[in-house]
């Protein structure tokens, strides 16, 4: 599955491990959803394991059948494809149950985030297979602005879909990873297990510890775009939490000195240019991190801290690059770092 790479992952899972005895990490690992996810699990020896990649696989394959819209009879791609505004439209619980959790982020941030963005993006040239090289004409973009709008998409009850535009459509890619991460640890907590780690495409969620008994340790990659994909920034230990980042330093073009981000802002219709180049979430819930590390890229630093600093169980460091390169450290009242 591809076209979620529009908010570049900026997360190194760093898998250590001290002096075991009784128990061990099993690493299993596959693609999805366009990137590739790892997952450890602590566990005494090996019973369990057998059969656990499969059930894996058969989740996020029917997540896929779901958010993708590169598969044509996808869920959300016969809803993008119906042109009818006030029609019901039934979906699955998964589609109701992350549209729920945007709506929420929707309201949070005041629309920061938006999962009907996308036509924004594709006009500023950062969609799949495109390589930005001007700026769209002012007409094209405001005309583009009239077809954005996260709450011109109602949820009925018990699932249903109607669409206030006709022409409204939705990517949800933004937050369709942290659920997915969400979808795999409930699997394994399931099957009983208590310890382990599930990241896709570099969004986390992180139960109880390692075998050596402490936390599990994630990397925030450094965020400047001469930096190496493996150069960790700050490291961030967590138990029992989710954890995601979203970056603009790797995907942006410059006219005439001026840098063009990704990340577009569903207000204005155009990229970005708060300074702000990383932003790390820590959350009860993968979907929610997903999604308000987005939003905060939109939001900036100060309105970014308000919202999180009045959130329960939610932290987040915001990075913020000076002309002169050097990065700036945001942090939320208690989010933990340590170097």
């Amino acid at each position: 599955m591809k076209k979620y790479h529009h908010f570049i992952v900026v997360i190194i899972i760093l898998f250590i491990t001290a002096g075991v005895d009784a128990q061990t990490e099993h690493l299993i690992e596959g693609r999805t959803m366009g990137t590739t996810y790892h997952i450890k699990v602590v566990m005494d020896g090996a019973e369990g394991i057998s059969g656990l990649k499969g059930k894996i696989d058969r989740r996020l394959e029917e997540i896929n059948q779901v958010f993708s819209t590169y598969i044509t009879d996808s869920e959300i791609s016969r809803f993008n494809g119906s042109k009818t505004a006030g029609q019901k439209f039934p979906v699955s619980s998964d589609f109701i149950k992350v549209m729920k959790v945007g709506r929420k982020i929707y309201r949070l941030s005041k629309g920061a985030w938006d999962g009907t963005v996308n036509p924004l993006v594709d006009l500023w040239g950062f969609g799949p297979a495109q390589r930005p090289t001007r700026m769209p004409p002012e007409n094209e973009i405001k005309a583009m602005v009239q077809n954005i709008g996260f709450d011109r998409i109602r949820i009925q009850e018990p699932n249903f879909l109607v669409k206030d535009s006709a022409a409204v459509t939705l990517d949800l890619n933004s937050i369709a990873k942290g659920f997915g991460v969400e979808q795999v640890s409930a699997l394994l907590a399931g099957s009983g297990f208590k310890n382990y780690l599930v990241e896709i495409g570099g969004e986390v969620y992180a139960a109880g510890v390692r075998p050596d008994g402490k936390n599990w340790r994630v990397g925030i990659n450094r965020p400047q775009k001469d930096a190496a994909f493996n150069a960790v920034y700050k490291v961030v230990s967590i138990s029992n939490e989710a954890f995601a980042t979203s970056g603009d330093y790797r995907n942006f073009f410059e006219i005439n000195g001026v840098r063009y981000s990704h990340v577009i802002d569903p207000h204005s219709g155009y990229p970005v240019s708060n300074g702000v180049v990383s932003v790390s979430i820590i959350a009860d819930n993968c979907t929610l991190a997903d999604g308000l590390a987005t939003a905060i890229m939109v939001m900036g630093v100060e309105d970014g801290l308000q919202l999180v600093n009045r959130l329960n169980n939610v932290e987040c460091l915001i990075v913020v690059e000076t002309s002169a390169g050097r990065l700036i450290d945001h942090p939320s009242k208690n989010f933990p770092t340590r170097n």
